[in-house]
């Protein structure tokens, strides 16, 4: 599995678990025991920050990259 796919993957998840939240399941308590998800702020900003991610592994594997190579010819003046 390449990066790529693994950041798509966890998008999804994260997705996934920011809809649960805005369904109301933020919190709720089964035989008394109570559970909190994840604070839904935090959330959308790793939602923000994955898809950043992915743009930029993107562009990577496109040859779009940050660090591209240039032929440079030496001149002796």
């Amino acid at each position: 599995m390449t990066r790529l796919e693994q950041l798509q993957v966890r998008l999804s998840q994260y997705i996934a678990c920011e809809a649960a939240i805005l369904d109301g399941a933020q919190s709720y308590s089964i035989a008394g025991r109570n559970l909190t998800r994840a604070n839904l702020s935090d959330i959308s900003e790793m939602i923000r920050y994955l898809e950043k991610e992915i743009a930029t592994e993107t562009s990577r594997c496109l040859g779009k990259g940050r660090n591209k190579m240039f032929g440079i010819i030496p001149r002796d003046l």
